[in-house]
């Protein structure tokens, strides 16, 4: 319920008006004087002003006028015996809701409290909505003010406002699905769709289901029609992670939908178009994939036409402290956690899990730390001291095992150190659940 005021010189209509207000629920305060209101409202702030308009020394337009000057979200309800077309255009452009000429129904009244409070009320979840938005938007944005990074930002803003398709570079790690939600946000299409498929987490014979949709019946387990990322992703945007995993006959019909706009779900017969704005990223080495036949040229040339290239943590030493300051806020730990002697371990390690390292070993820090003060020894880096020797360990693995040989021992040895646990396994591993997943599956890795 409301904070009302009434503010009358006869002591009936006071009476009257409070009693009523009250026991309808409202808090109700009164007074007599346009001053002693104008007081009672910087005092304790009431929702609604019911106010007569000839008060004496101070009379109702002159306090309307002063209490929106300093508190203008306050609804007045003027009253007057002495009606005006004049005086009721004045007090509407002075700001007040609505002007009641006595004598008025009682029911009028109450009517008119009960839609200011709805009013009031639309305009405070607007406004927490908004917040909210406005905190989910920082949540989620870039830190940093490196040079790399207010140039990478600079490039976003321009290129964000067109539909051209975008390929974002980086190591894993360093921000790229960030980076593509910034596009999306900061474009026409930000109320629309942002769609997200991780082209390595997808088997290669669910991968065209997964890009176009299914019909029932398209294939064995096709138990029920599905629609594939173009349809969800219509009139907005799609952001294809990790793109040169994909496998190379996609590669052909990912390229016609984005050329013709149009594609054919599995098991149909019937050609979707869509309006989808493309934003791919990659950690690997496209140009590279591209001369050795594994990514076609023409897709490349596609989604390349603006590049942005993140670079790792390791070459903005500048950004570690701020990223890192902001992850610990997010854990609920104060701004000036991080000490010198923290600083200064931050800034020696060379990252090479990225931010995302960073926000991890912060939060096992934070959890070893518990009600103290975060230190150094809440910290397990592998620094300077230990280089030469995971050189040496590196040195050995090569030529003797292949990548995806290293990849399987790491994840079984995640597993292992996580008894099982594949979201433990995965932070440990530095992917996503579903990255993981994928993984277990490509190498038939037990559950």
């Amino acid at each position: 319920m409301s904070k009302v005021l009434v503010v009358d010189d006869e002591e009936k209509i006071i009476k009257l008006l409070s009693d009523k207000i009250s026991r309808e629920g409202h808090d109700v305060e009164t007074s007599s004087s346009g001053k002693e209101a104008l007081e009672i409202i910087r005092k304790s702030h009431p929702d609604i002003v019911l106010c007569d308009l000839r008060l004496g020394e101070m009379d109702g337009l002159e306090l309307l006028r002063a209490a929106k000057k300093e508190y203008p979200q306050t609804d007045f309800i003027i009253m007057t015996a002495y009606a005006s077309a004049k005086t009721a255009v004045t007090a509407m452009r002075e700001g007040a809701y609505e002007y009641l000429i006595k004598p008025f129904q009682m029911e009028e009244v109450l009517l008119l409290l009960k839609r200011i409070q709805e009013r009031q009320n639309l305009m405070a979840e607007n406004s927490a909505l908004r917040e909210n938005a406005a905190l989910k938007e920082s949540d989620r944005k870039i830190i940093g003010s490196s040079r790399e990074i207010t140039n990478i930002i600079t490039q976003i803003g321009k290129v964000a406002i067109t539909d051209t398709p975008v390929l974002i570079h980086g190591e894993s790690g360093t921000g790229k699905e960030l980076a593509a939600e910034l596009i999306h946000s900061r474009s026409a299409r930000a109320e629309k769709p942002f769609i997200i498929l991780n082209c390595a987490a997808i088997p290669e014979s669910l991968m065209e289901s997964e890009l176009f949709g299914h019909e029932k019946g398209a294939f064995t387990d096709a138990s029920t029609k599905k629609p594939g990322v173009f349809s969800l992703a219509d009139s907005g945007t799609l952001f294809l992670d990790e793109i040169g995993d994909m496998p190379l006959p996609i590669q052909a019909k990912l390229l016609r939908v984005i050329e013709n706009g149009e594609f054919l779900p599995l098991g149909s017969s019937k050609i979707i178009k869509v309006n989808v704005r493309i934003v791919a990223a990659s950690n690997k080495n496209l140009d590279k994939l591209s001369k050795d036949g594994m990514f076609r040229m023409d897709l490349l040339f596609r989604l390349n036409v603006f590049p942005i290239t993140i670079p790792p943590l390791r070459e903005r030493k500048s950004d570690i402290i701020p990223i890192a300051t902001s992850f610990l806020l997010k854990l609920g730990r104060p701004a000036d956690e991080i000490s010198l002697d923290v600083k200064e371990l931050l800034l020696n390690y060379s990252w090479p899990g990225n931010a995302r390292e960073l926000r991890n070993v912060l939060e096992r820090a934070r959890i070893l730390a518990g009600s103290e003060q975060i230190s150094t020894s809440h910290f397990n880096l592998f620094g300077d001291k230990k280089e030469e020797s995971h050189e040496d360990l590196l040195n050995s693995l090569l030529g003797e095992r292949s990548l995806p040989e290293i990849e399987k021992i790491l994840i079984e040895k995640a597993l292992e150190k996580s008894a099982g646990n594949k979201s433990k396994a995965s932070k440990i591993l530095g992917i996503t659940r579903r990255t993981l997943y994928g993984k277990l599956d490509k190498y038939k890795i037990r559950h």
